[in-house]
């Protein structure tokens, strides 16, 4: 599909304001742009959900990459089954994060004990170290430099993480599905004030006020190597070493291969 025709086709698909970023070699003005929405909404107690100063209705900024992959796996559906499904996840309660989490440890450890290995092993764990500050977003940037294109989205949202009510991200490969992903992000939200920000076909990224405390980091980095076994295994190698980068980044990035 040709790009603007792909731009048209993501606009009216996400049916919210959105303002169009072509490819560039510095990511500064779409950041300014992310910011600037941040700017001119007041914010909620958190600092990074927000609301319009002048009608009630809130949304949420996403960066949306403007790909055929993410378009595909967003439009699947007939409009009329994405609406059916998208009242049905916003009508249900969202399950306790932390139940939800204690769970999917669970299940992998019994899993992985079914084929004799330990979940996680004493090398995977690895000491809180080795890891660095993210203080950026990643999935925005070209393997070979520059920005991809992007929609900065305006999502219609009363709480950010039914975002993935209009947005339905997972449930291909390892990836967890839309209920999930809600779990997770209120969760995350409830504790350390992360929002989604950056969605492309197999990464989301989310912005925080702070890094997380040191003696937080751990637990979380349990949490998210549960949620997402790449950006260990295929990514900073230890449990320990996601739990530093996590001391020390407002961004979060998840892959699913």
């Amino acid at each position: 599909m040709e790009k603007r025709e792909l731009v048209e086709k993501l606009k009216a698909y996400l049916n919210c304001p959105c303002q169009y970023f072509p490819p560039m070699d510095d990511p500064s003005p779409i950041m300014a742009a992310y910011q600037e929405a941040r700017r001119r909404v007041g914010k909620a107690k958190r600092g990074l959900f927000f609301q319009r100063k002048s009608q009630p209705e809130s949304f949420l900024p996403m960066l949306i990459a403007v790909e055929d992959t993410l378009y595909d796996a967003l439009t699947w559906e007939s409009p009329e089954d994405r609406e059916k499904n998208r009242q049905k996840l916003l009508a249900e309660p969202v399950r306790d994060g932390g139940e939800y989490f204690a769970q999917l440890m669970a299940r992998h450890k019994e899993d992985y004990g079914e084929e004799g290995w330990d979940w996680p092993s004493e090398d995977t764990i690895g000491e809180m170290e080795g890891g660095g500050a993210i203080d950026r977003f990643l999935g925005i940037s070209q393997y070979r430099g520059g920005t991809i294109p992007l929609l900065l989205a305006e999502i219609p949202v009363k709480s950010p993480w039914e975002v993935f009510a209009y947005l339905p991200f997972g449930g291909w490969n390892e990836c967890p599905a839309c209920g999930e992903q809600m779990i997770a992000a209120k969760y995350w939200y409830g504790k350390y004030g992360a929002v989604p920000a950056v969605m492309t076909a197999d990464i989301l990224e989310y912005d925080l006020p702070a890094p997380v405390p040191s003696g937080e980091a751990m637990d979380l980095a349990m949490e998210q190597y549960a949620f997402c076994g790449d950006i260990v295994d295929q990514g900073c190698g230890t449990v320990g070493a996601l739990a530093d980068t996590l001391a020390q980044s407002t961004k979060w990035y998840f892959w699913w291969d």
